[in-house]
Parts: C-alpha cells; structure tokens; sequence
C-alpha cells in the first residue's frame, strides 16, 4: 500500500484557477511531498482547555487605551498568567490573579489582538479563557454590526443588559431599526422639542427616552449608533408635511399612478410611498429632517435602506427612471449635508451595489435574498463587492438564518449559523444577526428563534476569532492557489466553491503570509445556508490530519488557529519541509480551521 501511494505522488499539482472574481486553493491528490513522519507532533505543547467567561470593558479601543478584563473566576491558580497576541506573536505577558486587570494596548491603529489566560506545567497548557481586542480608530474599517428594534419603555438595567450582550460580541456599530416615526419625518418634533413617544408605521409605540439611552448606552462601550430609514419612503398625505408631487416614483408615464410598497392595515398605518432619490428637492427635504434627528439624538450616521429592484419605474416628468443609479447621488447628498457622519446603503441582494461601493459610503451592506441561497453565493457576494470597492471596503451581510423556522415559536439550528459563519467570515465578511436577539427574518423585531446553549456558547468565539485575526481575513491581501492535499486520506479536501461530502480549501496571501481555510462541509445536509427546514449537521471532528502544500518559498513558522478550539488560540505547528513540499499535522477540524504559513 504504502509503495503505490508512493508512486501516485510523482507529479507536481497543476494548479486550478476558477472562474469569475474568486481564485481558490486547490486540492493535490498527486503532489510530490515528504514522507508522511507519524512522530512529527501537532503541536510542540499539548493544550487543554477550560472555557472561563471573560469580558472587556469595550467593544474596540482606540491606540493607546487601556482595557479592563474581568472574568468570572477570581481564583485563578498561583500560576496564571495571561499573554497578549497579535496574530501568533506574544507582545506582552503578565501574572494574573485576581478578576479584573488592566492592559494598555499598542498605539498601532487597525489591528486584532487575542488574550490568553494559562497556565503552563511542564509540557501542558491549560488555557482558561481567551477573548479579541480590537484596535481601531474608526469602526467602520472593520464593521461588525448588530441592531436594536424595540424601543418601548425599557429601565436602565434592561438596556444596559442588551449592550453589556453586544459589547461580549465586540459589536462595534448598531442599526437602530424602525426606531423613528413617518419615513418621510422620523423624529416629531413640537415647538423645537422632540416628542416623548410617537407610533412606528405598524403602530408600535416608540419612546424618545428609550432610544436616546440606548445611544448613550451604546457609546459608553465604544459603539457606534446609526438611524434606520428608507431613502425614498414617504406616508400617506405626505403632500400635508411638505413633499411635493413631483418628487414620486410613477410606475407609468402619466404622473397618477405612484410607486408604494402595500401594507395591510391594520396594524400599519400606511403604505410606503417612494420618493425620487436623485430629485434635488427630496435630497434637501430629508437632509433637513436628519437634522432635526441630529439635533436631538445624538446619532453617529445614517443607515440606509431601499426596496431593491422595482421594475420599470418613471419620473413625475415621465422620463425612465433606473433606480440603482440614483443611489449614489443621494449618498453624495447625505455626505455633503452631514459630512461627520458616517452612511451605509443597503444593497438588496446586490441591486445598485457597484454605485453604492463607489460612493462615499463607509463600508458596504447586502440584504441576501434568493437566488443567493448556497455557501458559495455568500463568498462571491463578498468578493464582487472587495472588486467594486478596489477592496477599500468591508462588507457585512444581512442574511437570515433558518428563515422559514422563524415563522413560528423555536430555536436556531447551531451548525447552520456556525457554519455560515464559518464561510462568512474567512472571506472576511461581518454577519448581521446579533440585537435583542439573533436575527431570522427582515423584520427585526421577530424574536421567534432562540439560541440554544450550545449556540450561545460557541458563538463568542467566532467573534473573538474575527477580532483576533482580523488583520488575516479582512485587511487586505488577495485570494491564490496554493496546492493542498491530505497526505492520509482524513480530509477530503476539494478547492473552493464548496461542495457537500468534502472539505472545502480557501486561501489568501496576505503580505508574507499565506493563509489557507479548511471549511467542513464533510458531514452537510444542505448546501443553502438559510437552511429554511434547520436540517444542517454537526461536523464529526478530524483530529491529526496530515497535510500537505506547495510553498512559495523557505518556511519560517506554520500555525493554526479555530473558533471551535481552545478559545481560538493560536498554536505553532511543527513542519517538514522538503524542497517546495511542506508536511505538517492539522491537529483538530470542526467546522473551521485556518493555517497560516509565515515565510523567510
């Protein structure tokens, strides 16, 4: 056996190049590599594990400011101590002992570090928890947002019970969805003053009280606020408050018949009218009323949002009107009325996006929608959206998990969230899914789906993941092909797009750096992340897979690190490399593990 597996690896692997905007890993069945060494160990330490609940005291940090961790255990063994990483270089180490201490961050601005609380016994490790820290001046170049939709009479400690949940995800900016009154007047105001409470357009009572200390709430850990409305959408009789005929979108020539989105009344009080968003007139109108917003709530920005692709629609003059092109306009026009804030334009399954990517806009924003339904979809999303912005923008996606389930009282499937996740962020998205709740349908304030426990305690590793290795999956770089193979049969490894019965390869080069992502999809049921019917399966775990690469040159240090494992934290490997054929032992893959290859 050994003979013929031998005389397979004889040819080099010719690389695959796919298609389209994305470039993946491919996979080497008959690669020349190293004698496959059962004695080469995963990792020079044996690690152990015991998951400690561990918070900062922000959701990011400017350079130079000081954080406060606090953990639940304050009797930590006399030979605890905690080290800070940037990527898998310690930076600084201290004893730790009791639940809270302090820790200064770096003044270099835009960059993920991990904290690692252990203990090390001869050869063994224990690490007792770990957590991110992001360090960044400006939220928006690594956006991780989350929302809030209720705005009732809530007390001090429920609200701060929300943020406080936010804050361990590291969500650094919030959607304040359906928070204001009429589309066409958000924020009421009588007599110069805001009013104490109004009704949204499905007849929820909204208090100004309510929503003014979730903004001070959400600054005090460091995040951002943005209000939500439509670009275009006006209530019924609008004309009464100001706007004007010939402002509308017409679905024919004739100047009668006006564009809306219908609504059933009740509960909602009206149909949503659409509005002109390159009309001059309506730019200015809504502009003077942000600033009433502005004026009273002290909001850092304004969310967008849009209908996505209504057809063939005209001007009151009945000129063709191509929406999509009116978006960038109108974010010009926000920009320059308000130009300290910051804006995001939801692209409704892509539609107006390259308009959008090309603006002003802060960072990019796409609602997923069918026929965007597989793994693979949500990773061109991203990449045509890095190609629209010259890869000057991140990209988070609003895309709802377990959509159909949400109908009815239940709970999220763990492996379907985790694995979208998985596939999200190596291609260095964010996922909007985390508020009061987690997200499953458009309407925000649906809370039918829970976390089950097993969610809620994975799911802050996955954040504290793409904090810790931010600068790795969304700073940059450029997706390749790197020759990938198992060298014992344990992975069967396929390049990316992402097939059921396989494990898929993504792989980056990031300034000396070549990342490679092995994303389980071995075990899947399903290939539609929504996963409507809460079908996905839990991955069986592959322990000590031996693998194999092509290098691009003399290997200085191999490493690996998982949200499934150990916290995240990252652990060298030991390597064999022979010629241009490197050996190593991948010692754990779940649902996702990236290796990093450092070179001379």
């Amino acid at each position: 056996m050994r003979k013929r597996q031998m005389k397979q690896l004889k040819t080099l692997f010719l690389s695959l190049i796919l298609t389209g905007v994305f470039i993946g890993c491919g996979q080497s069945d008959d690669g020349i590599v190293p004698d496959p060494d059962p004695e080469i160990p995963a990792n020079p330490v044996t690690p152990g594990f015991l998951s400690l609940s561990i918070e900062t005291d922000m959701a990011a940090y400017n350079p130079g400011d000081e954080v406060t961790f606090a953990m639940d255990n304050p009797s930590l063994p006399s030979g605890a101590r905690v080290r800070y990483k940037h990527l898998d270089s310690v930076i600084e180490e201290a004893a730790v002992s009791g639940a809270t201490w302090k820790w200064q961050t770096p003044s270099t601005d835009f960059r993920g570090y991990i904290a690692e609380v252990y203990e090390k016994t001869n050869d063994t490790e224990t690490i007792y928890a770990t957590i991110g820290v992001d360090v960044s001046s400006d939220w928006t170049k690594f956006p991780r947002y989350g929302f809030l939709s209720k705005f009732h009479q809530l007390s001090d400690a429920e609200i701060e019970e929300v943020i406080g949940s936010l804050n361990r995800y590291h969500i650094n900016g919030l959607q304040f969805y359906d928070w204001h009154n009429k589309h066409h007047q958000p924020l009421p105001v009588i007599d110069g003053a805001p009013a104490a409470s109004w009704k949204d357009i499905i007849n929820r009572d909204i208090y100004f009280s309510t929503v003014e200390k979730y903004i001070a709430a959400a600054h005090s850990r460091n995040m951002k606020a943005m209000h939500y409305n439509l670009i275009y959408g006006a209530w019924k009789n609008a004309e009464a408050d100001g706007t004007k005929k010939e402002w509308y979108v017409y679905t024919d020539n004739t100047q009668t018949n006006r564009d809306f989105h219908p609504l059933p009344t009740p509960p909602f009080l009206s149909n949503i009218f659409l509005l002109d968003p390159s009309n001059s007139e309506w730019q200015q109108y809504l502009a003077n009323e942000n600033q009433k917003v502005y004026e009273h709530l002290n909001f850092d920005g304004f969310h967008m949002d849009q209908l996505g692709d209504r057809g063939n629609r005209y001007t009151y003059d009945g000129n063709s009107l191509n929406l999509a092109q009116t978006y960038q306009p109108f974010i010009e026009a926000m920009r320059t009325a308000n130009p300290d804030k910051e804006i995001v334009l939801n692209a409704v399954n892509q539609y107006g996006q390259q308009g959008i990517a090309q603006s002003s806009s802060d960072f990019l924003y796409t609602e997923v929608w069918s026929p965007n339904d597989s793994y693979n979809d949500l990773a061109n999303i991203i990449q045509v959206n890095n190609a629209y912005s010259n890869n000057s923008k991140n990209t988070v996606l609003a895309a709802y998990m377990n959509y159909e389930l949400a109908d009815n009282q239940g709970y999220f499937n763990t492996p379907a969230v985790l694995m979208t996740n998985a596939v999200i962020f190596a291609f260095g998205g964010a996922h909007l899914e985390l508020g009061e709740h987690m997200l499953g349908k458009e309407y925000f304030p649906n809370s039918n789906l829970a976390m089950k426990s097993d969610l809620q305690k994975a799911l802050p590793a996955y954040y504290d993941f793409m904090v810790a290795y931010q600068n790795l999956l969304r700073n940059g770089g450029s997706f390749n092909v790197v020759s990938v193979s198992s060298m014992d049969g344990k992975l069967p490894l396929a390049n990316w797009p992402a097939s059921q019965g396989s494990i898929a390869t993504v792989c980056r080069k990031v300034d000396d750096k070549q990342v490679v992502h092995f994303i389980n999809f071995k075990d899947s049921k399903t290939s539609n992340w929504r996963d409507n019917q809460g079908i996905q399966a839990v991955p069986a775990l592959v322990k000590d897979a031996q693998i194999s690469l092509t290098s691009a040159g003399t290997v200085k240090k191999i490493w690996t690190a998982s949200p499934d494992m150990i916290g995240g934290a990252s652990r060298s490997l030991n390597f064999d490399q022979s010629g241009n054929q490197v050996a190593f032992t991948l010692p754990e893959l779940k649902y996702w593990s990236m290796v990093v290859v450092e070179y001379e």
